[in-house]
Order: C-alpha cells, then structure tokens, then sequence
C-alpha cells in the first residue's frame, strides 16, 4: 500500500496525505453504504504497515434496540469483566465484510478523489503559466483547433488565434502564448495564441536583454499577425535608445522575432503558397498624446492632431493631401493599428479635406489643434518595417477612414 502511495505521489503528483484522505472517506462512504450509518465509525491508518482499519464504537446497555451502536451488558461483561453500564467499547470491523457493492463505491469515491487532485494540480500549474509563452509539440487537428502538448495537457490553438497561412504538421515544435486557463466541471482547458499581440512582448522580453531587465519597457502593441505590427516603446536610462535597441544593429533584434513565425500566401503567378514576413513598426512612446498619436501613424507626415472637445479619446489627424493612402494605410489597417496602439479613435482627413471642413464650420467638436511643428519634421528612420508574423485578434477599433478614397489614391 505504501508502495502504491509513493508510485501516485511521483506520477500523479498527489500528496500521500490527499490519499489515505480518500481511502478513509471511501471506506467511511462503503460502511454507511452497507450498516446504513457512519457516524458510528472511524478509520485509522498504520503509517508503518500501510493498513487501514475500521472500527465502531458501541455502548454499553441493558436492551440493545440497535445492535450497530449498542452492545448488552452481558456481552460486554463477556469481554471484560471491566465494563459497566454507558460505557463506550470499540470494536474492529472486517472491511472485507461490506460487500462487492461497498467495495465499489469505495474505488469511485477514491477515483474521484484522485481526479480532483490531479484537476487542480494541473490547473494550478498552467494559471503561473498565464500570459507567458510556452513550448509544445503538435498533436493533432479538428476543424475548430490544433491540439498542442504542452506535457500534461493539450492546449487548444483555434482558428482566430492561428497566423493567417501559418501551416504545421503533427510532432512540429512551436511556441505559443497561454492566453487563459480554465477549471470547468469536463476538465482543465488551456487556451493558447501565436496571433496575441503580447506574445510580440513577451519574444522580446526573451531575446532583447534591455527589455527583459527594463531599461527598455514596451508600452503598447498592436497587430495584425502574419502582417503587420506596431509596438510603442520607451527607454527608462536616458544613455539607452529604445528604437535603437529593439531594432538591433541591422535589425538584428527584429529578426530574431520574426524568426519565430512561419506565415505564407497564396501567390496566384506561381500558383503555390510563398513564404511572407510580418512588418514590424517600433514607434517611440511620449507622455504627450499628439505627439504619440503623431508616432504611432508613421511612416505617413502628419500636419496636425485635433482632439475632440468632449470625447478626450477622440483625435482629428491632418495629412498633407498627397500622404492620405499612406497615413490609412492598405484598407485601413495603418489608422487601425494607430488606433489600437494608441487608445484613441482615430478620424483621418486630408488637408484640403479639412480646409473645406473648417470653411463650413463643420468640425463639430474638434477644436484645440497640436501642429506639426511642436514634434520631430521627420519620423526616425529606425521605426522602418521589418518583417514578422501575427494578427490582432480581431478586435474592433472604431476609426472613421474614407477606404473608398484611400484604395482610389495610388499606394506611395
């Protein structure tokens, strides 16, 4: 027995002490299952022998009305010439007497038991792992998910959490960003993402030292995973340029993150799927919101930021007439992730448009302006493209962009 104990202790991860607990509380649920009543009983264990034994207390009467709590006198005498009327004896009962039914609720409550402590187990062990990444190998695939080991338990990868054109084959090793971990009545289930923008954040906690110390902090990302991605930093050491230091000499820090991620299209020349690369965008963050409204739509100029006078998180962006289709961005995604990264509501207008605008007096609330000559004339050059892979998740930002007009206007 105690052998069988240290065997589920190492494999399963259960505590000794969790163990006999269940063996007691089964062998208390087969004796009321057979006498009809176990208040009367209790259950020791022999920590050396590894045996448990069962026994019930009866008392000593005249008329014994209820054999499984009394004893007579005369029987009790019989035993000891000791015992008086009231006294309580103790006997031992034969667990091998309550039956093949007893024995039988006995293994269900001790599975059940043991079912529960490796739930939690299990559970307990992957909520540390929230919100961090995680290494698996690829099981197997159903039409909602990819079923990845993470070693005691398949994660489950859906659709909408999957790099768009990202392909695997069963026993791939990937990584993955565990995202939530839920403990419901059926089991454990561990969701997890290679599309989440915080497994962008949590690659270059990995790889770039700076930000996995904190001189370096990531403040905010915003992705279309597979395609592109902007992510807004600061430095907390004024010797350190953040840009500078995520980027890498020669991009080498972003490349080591777009290693991670294997997307590919569909090309229609070749008629075959071609390896692409996912754009990193790295934007410098400021306390100023115009001036990091102002970073965050580069690579595109901006003339001015208006922001809304009763909506604190509505903003009016201004771009010379021949910037428009850059600043929205190919069907709107360069505003989109903008307006993700930032947390604001991003309304983008040309000049011309805005002159016309404010000529009718029809910019409504949108009143103080922050002109372009209060920040940088040019964008730094280190926050150019460089490739990744993963989406946003889906999430909706409400932007007002003109799409009709910015697919109108030739991509600079």
């Amino acid at each position: 027995m105690l052998e069988a104990f240290r065997i589920l202790e190492e494999d399963k991860g259960i505590k000794k002490e969790d163990i006999i607990e269940a063996v007691t509380e089964s062998l208390r649920s087969a004796y009321r299952r057979r006498y009809g009543q176990a208040d009367s009983a209790s259950i020791e264990f022999n920590e050396k022998t590894g045996d448990f034994r069962v026994y019930t207390v009866r008392e000593v009467v005249d008329e014994v009305f209820d054999s499984r709590l009394e004893i007579s006198l005369k029987d009790a005498l019989a035993i000891s010439s000791a015992y008086e009327l009231g006294d309580k004896i103790k006997f031992e009962e034969a667990p091998a007497e309550f039956g093949r039914v007893a024995a039988q609720s006995a293994k269900q409550t001790i599975m059940e038991k043991m079912r529960k402590q490796t739930r939690a187990i299990t559970y307990n062990t992957y909520k540390e792992h929230e919100n961090e990444i995680m290494s698996g190998t690829v099981e197997r695939f159903d039409n909602r998910f990819i079923y990845v080991n993470l070693g005691t338990i398949e994660a489950q990868l859906s659709k909408q959490d999957q790099i768009p054109g990202e392909v695997f084959a069963s026993h791939d090793r990937i990584e993955v960003f565990v995202y939530k971990v839920e403990d419901n009545p059926r089991g454990v289930n561990v969701f997890v993402s290679r599309s989440h923008p915080e497994m962008i954040k949590r690659l270059m906690e990995q790889e770039i030292p700076e930000v996995y110390d904190g001189t370096v902090e990531i403040m905010s990302v915003s992705r279309e995973a597979g395609d592109r991605t902007k992510v807004a930093v600061r430095s907390h050491n004024p010797n350190v340029d953040a840009i500078g230091t995520i980027v890498g000499r020669g991009g080498a820090n972003i490349k080591k993150i777009t290693s991670k991620f294997h997307p590919a299209k569909y090309d229609a020349k070749s008629g075959r799927m071609i390896p692409t690369e996912e754009n990193i965008d790295v934007i410098e963050w400021v306390a100023d919101p115009a001036e990091y409204i102002y970073n965050a739509i580069a690579p595109a100029e901006v003339d001015q930021v208006i922001f809304h006078a009763e909506d604190n998180k509505r903003a009016l962006v201004v771009v010379p007439d021949n910037k428009l289709s850059l600043a929205i961005g190919r069907r709107g995604q360069n505003v989109r992730l903008a307006a993700h990264l930032t947390g604001f509501r991003i309304d983008i207008k040309s000049a011309s448009e805005f002159e016309a605008m404010e000529a009718a007096n029809e910019l409504g609330g949108f009143g103080q302006d922050y002109v372009a000559e209060d920040v940088p004339a040019e964008v730094d050059a280190l926050s150019a493209e460089f490739e990744v892979e993963e989406l946003a998740n889906g999430t909706e930002v409400a932007t007002e962009i003109e799409l009709e007009e910015s697919e109108a206007v030739a991509t600079e």
